[in-house]
């Protein structure tokens, strides 16, 4: 018998016919005598429309202004989980399972102050472990907790993953299985790679690069707390016969298994290509080469919640002088312009450039960290389809390289092959 804590995405719950599929997984858990805890998310498209309901309510009634409280957001947008979560346990109450929906007050799941992108501070899973034990599936309502001013609140797009994640530490379960639209983790996006392959087991580590990298099958922060947790997840496909063989299997269910590196004996130098869309190139031209410049520059869009990634700086021969390079989403460009040109006098640059439409593609594997000459692979096979590289950052099992856009996969597909990724 083993403590499972299955999470279904919103595809797998946009309808009843899906949600008594739902049912079906959860049902051949319980009968075969596992201890289960179930968390939803909304219906397919359900918290875009909760979302437009409130943007548009201000517009409604005649106000001028478009902020509202993140407080009644959160109360707003969370309603669509606690549907999720009562269908879910009606349906698996008329197949007979004993189960009861659990909204995020309830268990409590207690998170910081931070309304509409709240975090995780606490899960006192005590009883649901209890009813668990006496049989009970407890079918629990993602993407929510309580906030400590006691209302509401939301952990941001993405969040029941980090839910599920997050009750699967709090109740000592055996593993976390994520059902989703897909059914595991690839080497790269098949869409791109027709010749892409399903990974039987990802490192925690890849997975949070791959997540943070444009990778959209688990959301960044729930790959985080299954690292420090050390919490087995599983990527799963929850549109595969919840009956066919092998999908009760307890240690190796089909799908893509998340786990800490040791559980992985054969270490490929390179697991996969990730890759993201939109992405912007802002330079500063003749930065005073000093002491503080480069907090001057970041933490004014830090404050502004801009996400910098990739930075470069060069030196003037002289050392006085220097230039700065760094990305940032491209629907944040005007945005970071703007306030880098408010700082210009503390920050102290000649001139500001900017370049969008460009991706990043990034060579992501655990094994590149006893293996030379992985970045010359790369940078070869690009060379020869005649790719610029405009930008280089790495890591110990990461190198990232930003391309013009248009080239981002044939670039995916270069280095997929570049290493093998293509072959069985």
């Amino acid at each position: 018998m083993a403590r499972i804590v299955m999470k279904f995405g919103g595809t797998s719950v946009a309808n009843l016919e899906r949600i008594h599929n739902v049912a079906r997984h959860v049902k051949r858990e319980v009968e075969a005598g596992h201890e289960v805890a179930v968390v939803v998310s909304a219906m397919s498209g359900k918290t875009n429309e909760l979302v437009a309901w409130v943007q548009d309510t201000p517009k409604a009634n005649g106000a001028n202004s478009p902020f509202y409280d993140a407080r009644e957001y959160d109360a707003v947008v969370a309603s669509g989980e606690q549907v999720t979560s009562g269908l879910v346990a009606i349906a698996l109450q008329s197949m007979g399972i004993n189960a009861r929906s659990w909204q995020g007050w309830q268990v409590p799941i207690r998170t910081d102050n931070a309304h509409g992108a709240a975090r995780i501070m606490d899960i006192d899973g005590s009883e649901i472990i209890r009813r668990m034990g006496e049989g009970q599936v407890a079918v629990i309502a993602g993407f929510q907790g309580l906030g400590p001013d006691n209302r509401i609140a939301t952990l941001g797009r993405g969040g029941s993953d980090t839910s599920a994640v997050a009750i699967a530490a709090a109740v000592k379960a055996d593993r976390c299985d994520i059902y989703t639209d897909v059914d595991g983790v690839y080497t790269t996006d098949p869409r791109i790679e027709p010749k892409a392959r399903r990974m039987k087991k990802v490192s925690f580590e890849e997975m949070l690069e791959m997540a943070s990298l444009g990778s959209k099958v688990l959301q960044v922060r729930s790959v985080e707390l299954a690292m420090v947790h050390k919490v087995r997840t599983f990527v799963r496909s929850s549109f595969e016969d919840p009956d066919a063989p092998g999908m009760g299997d307890v240690l190796n269910p089909p799908g893509t298994l998340i786990c800490d590196e040791e559980e992985i004996v054969e270490q490929e130098v390179v697991t996969g290509i990730a890759y993201a869309k939109d992405e912007a190139q802002i330079s500063l031209r003749r930065l005073a080469d000093r002491p503080g410049v480069s907090a001057a520059i970041f933490g004014p869009l830090a404050e502004a919640h801009i996400n910098v990634d990739m930075i470069v700086q060069n030196i003037s021969e002289d050392g006085s002088r220097t230039d700065m390079t760094f990305t940032v989403p491209s629907g944040d460009v005007e945005k970071a312009i703007k306030v880098l040109e408010d700082h210009k006098s503390t920050v102290g640059f000649d001139v500001v450039q900017s370049e969008s439409g460009l991706a990043k593609v990034s060579v992501i594997g655990i094994g590149m960290r006893s293996h030379a000459g992985v970045a010359a692979q790369a940078f070869k096979a690009l060379a020869e389809k005649g790719i610029n590289i405009k930008a280089i950052t790495t890591s110990e099992i990461k190198i990232s390289i930003l391309i013009d856009g248009a080239y981002s996969e044939l670039a995916v597909r270069t280095l997929h092959s570049a290493y093998g990724l293509d072959k069985s």
